[in-house]
């Protein structure tokens, strides 16, 4: 009989020493590795039978967990390995078998110049009320953004921190501030429930994992409203399509209501996405909108088309397009002219920007 907590640590092992980002493990495939955005089979390795998937699966899993699991069928949880590394872990089936995608959550949380990102969105940190958002595709960067703004306001400033996740990945350590960590499911719920309890935890600060519900938007808007700084994330592509998503996930009745909220309790709206680099290994674009006043009349008025054209022309105002950022990442010699045209929201604008 196979030793599948052995088999576990060999692959995880693999995993920081290739420097993945992730391991799947699907039954008839080798396990396979994703590299730098690349997915790379294991093939010295053994491809995966139905009997491993489902030992390898269950091996990160206690008893209580694996009976949840066969109940629902599929799984989101962290799963740390020796203290050492850390993945958020989902489980599921596949054509009637299991199969497990582990994202490496990395220890240490990194600071904005460790992660290339500009130091402009700092400032965000040290608001004492309003409503941020980090946005862009699955598996971009999202969450450490936010891990990384978190612990700015974590060392620099005495507040009371509540996040809320599904499931919890970074681990923070108190400093300046006290932080309390809530994972859906073992400490709460579900997020809505948990948001409106923070309204009773003399909260300064709080990070939503993830927004996925109109519920769970309107409860982040007030208390960014009532005098909290709320920081969250959404899979949209930019700062417009994310004020589309917002005010489509409420009832017809209620969106003028949300519109109004969200012009008046809006801090800025941050999106990336990470690019393969020349040099090797990921960097980021990204996009940044200062809800200006302009922009909160624009979100009021229901303009949100003209959204684009205002981060276009306020750099002056430290607004960052998209395709800004991916024209100066070429002329660094960062990323490929074919890399930048397929991650530009624009293609047109991008070739007019660089004289092409």
């Amino acid at each position: 009989m196979k030793d599948y907590g052995e088999e576990l640590k060999e692959l995880i092992l693999t995993v920081a020493k290739e420097q993945a980002s992730d391991l799947h493990l699907t039954a008839g495939r080798y396990p396979t590795l994703r590299i730098a955005g690349e997915l790379v089979p294991l093939v010295k390795r053994q491809v995966l039978t139905p009997e491993d998937t489902k030992g390898l699966a269950f091996a990160m899993l206690d008893e209580k967990s694996q009976a949840k699991f066969l109940e629902e069928r599929e799984l989101d949880f962290s799963y740390s390995f020796e203290d050492k590394v850390r993945f958020r872990v989902n489980i599921f089936h596949e054509r009637g078998f299991m199969a497990a995608a582990l994202r490496l959550v990395p220890v240490e949380i990194m600071t904005l110049k460790e992660l290339n990102l500009p130091e402009i969105i700092k400032s965000f940190t040290q608001k004492e009320q309003g409503f941020f958002l980090v946005v862009g595709p699955t598996g971009h960067g999202k969450t450490t953004t936010l891990a990384s703004l978190i612990d700015i306001i974590n060392k620099t400033r005495a507040e009371h921190i509540i996040t809320i996740e599904d499931p919890i990945e970074y681990l923070f350590t108190s400093d300046k501030s006290i932080i309390v960590q809530r994972e859906v499911g073992p400490d709460t719920d579900d997020f809505h429930k948990a948001l409106r309890s923070m309204f009773r935890e003399d909260v300064n600060v709080g990070m939503i994992g993830e927004m996925r519900d109109h519920e769970t938007i309107s409860a982040a808007v007030t208390a960014a409203e009532t005098g909290h700084l709320i920081m969250s994330s959404l899979h949209t592509n930019n700062a417009a399509q994310t004020i589309d998503r917002i005010i489509d996930s409420f009832p017809g009745g209620q969106q003028n209501q949300i519109r109004s909220q969200l012009s008046s309790s809006l801090l800025g709206i941050f999106s990336q996405r990470l690019i393969p680099r020349v040099s090797g290994g990921l960097i980021p674009a990204y996009e940044l909108m200062i809800a200006t006043t302009a922009v909160k009349n624009l979100i009021r008025e229901n303009k949100v088309h003209e959204l684009d054209l205002i981060i276009e022309t306020s750099s002056e105002q430290g607004m960052i397009s998209l395709n800004q950022s991916l024209v100066d990442l070429i002329k660094q010699g960062e990323i490929t002219y074919e890399n930048a045209l397929a991650f530009s929201l624009n293609s047109r604008e991008l070739q007019a920007l660089l004289g092409r």
